[in-house]
């Protein structure tokens, strides 16, 4: 029996009424409309006698696709968690009540998350010395500052895309230092160290604590650190107030005579091509000496210094600028010493020589080339917002 070959007639998808599902729609653009969205111009296809009620998207690579399923004008934007630096294609369904149309053709491909390799140094600002208030002679060996502290990471960051960006001051005597920023991310201020009249304070690393010299006045205790960023402040110990929390220790316990109240140490970067010591802790004062005495300075910090006899008061050396150095402690033997102030901090961040950073009213900010293949921006001060393209 002969074979009946085929006369190429295309079935028909007509329903009871005579209608039929859509054809095809065609995708005329696609734009990036930002991070996490594009926009989608398009055209639908013969609706075959029944009226399209809604459309779908599909990307290459698949992920989720958000967007309004009533948005039937032509645009559309559609939201998605893009991967960064991946080119994406798009094809598209439109549906009425007979049924869904074949896809269009994938349109052309666009990159909506594009992202820059960043490294970077958050460093805060490091918290002050403790004040010996010379209350009725209360003879308090403060405690020193903490230092601010310290993240050094990589992260990758849109492109045209605004991130804040804010450089942490260093707190003044008995307090605080101010928080350094980099987008969502943060480095906490060293905590004030204890004073007659307070604790140390919680920080990127801990105020030391106070030690009282004569019995009866009340002993202070020191500030924690933040996990990842800097250690607690040392206890008072003897006659002598503790040391600040650096941001690669502890601050040591004082100890009469032994220079043992040294701030904790700090961690050293190369993120600009150069080795450099940041975030250490503000030294302790000593207490129960009669010559002018320093204790132990940490990484960044200054010592307290207490001279003797007359009511002369011994204020604490000041953090290091640009390092996030707690401030070192004072003591007196009556008369009020005043804690000094903690090292400013500092923002460092390190990025491909082929992309642009633009730099926003009200930072202070450098950029150099020292790091082969990199430029290396360093804000000194201020609050403002950046950008890469």
């Amino acid at each position: 029996m002969p074979i009946v070959g085929s006369r190429g007639l295309t079935p028909r998808s007509y329903g009871f009424g005579g209608a039929g599902k859509p054809n095809a729609p065609t995708i005329n653009s696609v734009t990036v409309a930002s991070a996490t969205s594009v926009t989608i111009a398009y055209t639908l296809g013969a609706n075959n006698g029944a009226s399209i009620s809604t459309i779908g998207f599909v990307s290459s690579p698949s992920i989720a696709l958000t967007f309004t399923n009533t948005d039937l004008d032509g645009t559309i934007t559609v939201t998605g968690s893009f991967a960064s630096n991946t080119a994406y294609t798009f094809t598209m369904t439109a549906t009425n009540t007979v049924g869904t149309s074949d896809s269009s053709s994938a349109s052309s491909s666009v990159t909506p998350l594009q992202t820059v390799a960043v490294s970077y140094l958050l460093v805060a600002g490091g918290g002050g010395g403790g004040t010996d208030f010379g209350w009725d002679g209360g003879m308090t060996a403060a405690g020193g500052g903490g230092a601010g502290g310290v993240l050094d990471s990589s992260t990758s960051l849109a492109l045209s895309t605004t991130y804040a960006v804010a450089v942490g001051g260093g707190g003044s005597a008995n307090n605080s230092g101010g928080n350094s920023i980099l987008g969502n991310i943060t480095a906490v201020g060293g905590g004030g160290g204890a004073s007659t009249n307070s604790n140390g304070k919680n920080g990127g690393s801990g105020g030391g604590g106070a030690r009282a010299v004569f019995a009866g006045y009340p002993e202070r205790t020191p500030g924690a650190g933040t996990a990842g960023q800097g250690f607690s402040g040392g206890n008072g110990g003897n006659t002598f107030g503790g040391g600040g929390g650096g941001a690669a220790n502890a601050g040591t316990t004082g100890g009469e005579g032994t220079g043992a109240s040294g701030g904790g140490n700090g961690i050293t970067s190369n993120i600009n091509g150069n080795a450099i010591v940041y975030g250490g802790g503000g030294g302790g004062a000593t207490g129960n000496t009669f010559t002018p005495v320093n204790a132990g300075a940490g990484g960044t910090g200054g010592g307290g210094n207490r001279y003797a006899g007359g009511g002369a008061a011994g204020s604490g050396n000041a953090g290091t600028a640009g390092l996030g150095g707690g401030g070192g402690s004072g003591h007196s033997s009556g008369n009020q010493a005043v804690g000094a102030s903690g090292g400013n901090g500092v923002v460092i961040v390190k990025y491909p020589s082929s992309n642009n950073l633009t730099i926003g009213a009200g930072l202070t900010a450098a950029t150099s080339n020292n790091v082969s293949g990199f430029k290396v921006t360093k804000f000194n001060a201020g609050t403002g917002n950046v950008s890469w393209a």
